[in-house]
């Protein structure tokens, strides 16, 4: 349960068509892709889970992340198991407490206290009648508190919307033993007017939470930077260019400590699957890694100690 290399964070996977989400999943566990990341808005998001794994092999699915507010920890722990027994260890269980503003618009004022509520959460996953093992869940952290808590209480941290620097002060937070999965948002094309403008949509959406306009701030952005999404911001955060400037991005992740990159694929079409753009990034990854091969998961598996 120790993913490397590089692996797929795909919203599409998740909230597009389950049969073109199965198919494009099977493809991409053939190209060698060691892990695909799904997001969570709440509802049946175990189901895309298990679409996912009936039609891979060798893939490790992870959620990128769970909400923690919109289901209950007896249940998760409940699919979890159902899913473990069926697919060994192919399921990596990340979990996040979301945004104050996502969280209160179904229930306001139900967003407080988010470290309490994670740990109350990760309390009543190992409370539960089968247990999720701590070395089998990560939690989502870009702040102190919350990569302290993802080595004390998980088996490490992933990270959104960092940058390679972000991911060098998270290993520094965690110690050399806690995994650290970050993500990596890029666009593969040499226009830089067409690669920024795709690239400021989509922090559009982010940067107004204050939890990513704060590590922003604090990374050594600009307020001005930040109210006007500047090509210098996304320049930083988001890898654009062709498959080697994409590989470089991700080689300054791993040289910084991480233990595996999800990359997160944008087009001028957020709703389409990126295939041609996966195979691109494919194509790269096997010739900068002659060998690469698909992520070899264990059938059994003694669980190793709590970091």
């Amino acid at each position: 349960m120790r993913p490397t290399g590089v692996g797929v964070w795909s919203g599409q996977l998740r909230f597009g068509d389950p049969s073109k989400a199965a198919e494009a999943a099977a493809e991409l566990d053939e190209l060698g892709f060691t892990a695909l990341w799904i997001p969570d808005q709440g509802g049946p998001v175990f189901e895309s889970v298990e679409n996912l794994l009936k039609a891979t092999e060798h893939t490790l699915i992870a959620t990128g992340v769970l909400n923690l507010w919109k289901h209950d920890p007896v249940d998760v722990a409940a699919a979890y198991a159902e899913l473990r027994a069926a697919y060994a260890d192919r399921f990596l269980l990340g979990i996040g407490v979301s945004q104050a503003s996502v969280v209160d618009a179904a229930e306001p004022g139900r967003f407080r206290k988010p470290m309490a509520a994670m740990r109350a959460f990760l309390d009543d996953l190992d409370a539960a009648p089968v247990p999720v093992p701590s070395d089998h869940r990560v939690l989502a952290a870009i702040g102190p508190k919350m990569l302290s808590l993802s080595a004390e209480r998980a088996a490490g941290a992933h990270p959104y919307l960092v940058t390679p620097e972000g991911t060098r002060d998270a290993r520094e937070a965690l110690g050399t033993g806690p995994l650290l999965l970050p993500e990596q948002t890029v666009v593969l094309s040499d226009n830089a007017d067409e690669a920024r403008t795709i690239g400021r949509q989509f922090l559009s959406y982010y940067l107004p939470f204050a939890s990513y306009a704060n590590k922003m701030l604090q990374s050594g952005f600009t307020a001005d930077d930040v109210d006007t999404i500047s090509d210098r911001l996304v320049d930083a955060v988001i890898a654009w260019g062709d498959e080697d400037a994409i590989m470089r991005r991700v080689d300054e992740h791993l040289s910084a400590g991480a233990d595996h990159v999800a990359v997160q694929v944008l087009t001028g079409d957020p709703a389409g699957f990126p295939m041609p753009q996966w195979r691109r990034l494919a194509a790269a990854l096997g010739a900068a890694r002659p060998g690469l091969q698909p992520c070899q998961m264990p059938t059994k598996k003694t669980p190793s100690p709590t970091p």
